[in-house]
């Protein structure tokens, strides 16, 4: 809520209404892992300074030092540009509909939201799987590389492969990371079937109920250590036996969704990505 009144400060009236978003509004907020993420309203016309202005609140608020406002994750636009009728803005599918669907106002009018139009479910498809590629495998494939509702993440460097391949890379990193990198295939495969934001439990639970999915145990110890850390000789052991086999299911799955729908770059992308993995 403080971070919404700084942007009201600085953005006055053209501040047209901000949102909780993530697991701040649908639940399942996590103290040690989840990152806040702020939705952002603005009038229009979009003006050229928007993101610089925008920007420079997130900064200054991460500044504050609190472990909470370091996570801060900023999504922003206008009206237009969320009815994709202007570029610009930082908004991307899967984000535009967690603010349709979640989206818990914290300052201004909730009218504007109500009227937005839903991303199709083949931008939710698409723009999670450059994320991932982007994010996860370093194959990147997107000059803007989209949220895809899941917070702030660096692009992943050439150690990615290992993070994923070695559970000791992994476990260095933290907890927040190693349960990123776990549930981050089971969300993307529950908004793929789904259509739907891929909550950590509801896809988590989706995927549980899936007689042919493997890596179960390690799923379900990812959500646990949302709210409370592992024992690390527990995880390295799941982490070393489960984590491989999750990504190598999801990016199957994909692999089969994307050429279905002819985004043939992207289904390569995906292959050469599971060849690295399985090297």
């Amino acid at each position: 809520m403080e971070t919404a009144q700084a942007y009201r400060a600085v953005l006055g009236t053209r501040l047209l209404a901000a949102y909780a978003l993530g697991s701040l509004a649908h639940g399942g907020f996590s103290e040690l892992v989840s990152d806040v993420d702020l939705g952002l309203l603005l009038s229009d016309p979009l003006r050229p300074a928007d993101g610089k202005t925008i920007q420079a609140v997130a900064d200054a608020e991460k500044a504050k030092g609190s472990p909470l406002r370091e996570r801060l994750s900023v999504f922003w636009g206008t009206p237009a540009t969320l009815r994709g009728e202007q570029d610009g803005g930082r908004f991307p599918p899967l984000d535009r509909l967690d603010l349709i669907e979640n989206g818990r106002l914290l300052v201004g009018d909730d009218d504007t939201r109500r009227v937005l139009p839903p991303p199709a479910a083949r931008d939710l498809l698409v723009t999670g799987a450059q994320f991932a590629l982007d994010y996860l495998a370093g194959i990147s494939r997107s000059a803007d590389s989209p949220g895809a509702g899941l917070g702030s993440m660096q692009p992943a460097t050439d150690n990615a492969i290992s993070e994923i391949r070695s559970p000791d890379v992994l476990l260095r990193r933290g907890v927040r990371r190693v349960t990123k990198i776990v549930l981050f295939p089971v969300r993307f495969l529950y908004t793929a079937a789904t259509g739907r934001v891929g909550t950590n439990h509801a896809a988590a639970g989706r995927y549980l109920q899936d007689d042919q999915a493997p890596s179960t145990t390690l799923v379900a110890a990812a959500l646990a250590w949302r709210t409370a850390p592992p024992d690390q000789v527990l995880a390295s052991q799941l982490l070393g036996e489960q984590l491989v086999p999750l990504y190598l299911y999801y990016i199957d799955d994909h692999i089969r969704r994307l050429g279905s729908i002819g985004e043939n770059s992207l289904a390569i992308a995906f292959r050469e990505w599971h060849d690295q993995l399985t090297r």
